[in-house]
């Protein structure tokens, strides 16, 4: 395992000539942000600031404005900062929490953030403020920094990386603090196949003695993990993840162990012909393009309409084996492996028991076929949809699928 784990080391780390390249870059554009605006300093943020950075790597660049001066001006760092940016760059407004901004620059995207420079995260006026403190608290772990990469190159692998609304995963920092919590990647993995819905992760022991679903607002413990942040206590760092993406990552966490191939750290983007390759038969595809809209927004837009897709197949009576979707370019790919894309004309509906005199009149005079087994009455009814696609052509109409994405087609 040890000599695996040194293997994808050497794979995932970048090299200093990328790390030159990035950082010379970076330098150059706080150069130009320093130059321009007063009472705030650019700084790099994210796992840039960190170190724990793996090799597809885009930079966070912080703006932080004196906290004095803009603590009641929070609603206005956007429009100050856009204003400063438009004279030394191309860049495109994003809209979140607090408007941020992008710069792209050959195969780099850059985001540059306003915030306000705080010292505790009491301070915060919005949730990026706090970002810096959250830096601070991983450099004070710089020996841990491969064992950060090797775990988030292994969520990333299995597909629950990132805490966006469309993903529901553990983001970066969540990774950062599970690996500090557990002391190595190895160790965080063996602890993985042990967890338990509602497991506590509390790194500086806020909690340590009292019962953390007493003293912490219940909305913020609804996902089937808590890690308290080390700077925030009063916060769950996990609260986007989802029971799915828990229960895959302690799945793969005992594949590991029982199997240790470079395979688990690999990331693997299945195009049509895979997917097709590996459910040969009664197979759903379709292509989706999403709304022009904010990636976070037009992903969990997207995720709705498959959702809305999925539900009516199974309401449908069409049995999925495995679904998912997959967005790594400009559309979206759904896909749905059922059991069969074909159904009977007729199926077999359930009525009242015999019993029920009132109810199993009403049930025969709407069902004239209506037959008794046991003490119940059934009846056959024509089946609205006999094929699956058949009622996709019908689905992707609805209003459902076309607030959510821009377009929507079978492959």
């Amino acid at each position: 395992m040890k000599k695996l784990l040194l293997e994808v080391l050497n794979d995932i780390r970048p090299t200093t000539q990328y790390e030159n390249e990035i950082l010379g870059k970076v330098s150059i554009i706080i150069k130009k942000i320093n130059k321009s605006i007063k009472h705030a300093k650019a700084v790099l943020g994210g796992s840039g600031a960190k170190g724990t950075w793996l090799k597809t790597f885009d930079a966070d660049i912080f703006v932080m404005f004196n906290y004095g001066k803009y603590k009641d001006k929070s609603g206005q760092l956007s429009d100050i900062l856009g204003k400063s940016l438009k004279k030394h760059f191309k860049i495109t407004r994003l809209h979140g929490s607090r408007d941020y901004f992008q710069i792209k620059q050959g195969k780099f995207t850059f985001e540059i953030i306003p915030i306000l420079k705080i010292k505790k995260a009491g301070q915060a006026k919005n949730i990026t403020d706090v970002s810096p403190l959250h830096s601070n608290f991983i450099l004070k772990h710089k020996k841990l920094i491969d064992e950060m990469r090797l775990t988030k190159q292994f969520f990333k692998a299995a597909r629950v990386y990132g805490a966006e609304s469309y993903i529901q995963g553990f983001s970066g920092y969540v990774c950062e603090i599970l690996t500090v919590y557990y002391g190595s990647f190895l160790k965080l993995i063996r602890a993985a196949t042990r967890w338990k819905e509602k497991t506590v992760i509390d790194v500086k022991g806020y909690y340590k003695g009292k019962n953390v679903f007493m003293e912490l607002n219940k909305s913020k413990l609804t996902s089937p993990l808590i890690v308290i942040d080390p700077v925030q206590k009063d916060r769950n760092a996990a609260a986007a993840l989802d029971h799915e993406k828990f229960e895959i990552i302690i799945h793969r966490a005992k594949e590991l162990l029982k199997r240790p191939s470079k395979e688990f750290f690999e990331i693997k983007i299945l195009a049509e012909k895979d997917i097709s390759r590996k459910f040969p038969k009664s197979l759903l595809m379709l292509k989706a393009e999403p709304l022009n809209k904010k990636e976070d927004v037009a992903g969990a837009k997207m995720l709705k309409a498959f959702h809305f897709i999925e539900k009516s197949l199974s309401f449908n009576d069409f049995k999925i084996n495995e679904s998912d979707m997959m967005w790594h370019g400009k559309d979206a790919l759904f896909y749905y492996a059922l059991e069969s894309d074909k159904l009977p004309e007729t199926k077999e509906v359930t009525g009242p028991p015999i019993r029920i005199r009132f109810h199993a009149e009403l049930f025969k005079k709407k069902h004239k076929n209506a037959f008794l087994k046991g003490n119940r009455l059934y009846a056959k009814e024509k089946r609205r949809y006999g094929t699956a696609k058949a009622l996709i052509k019908d689905i992707i109409k609805t209003s459902n699928i076309k607030n959510n994405v821009k377009d929507i087609r079978m492959v």
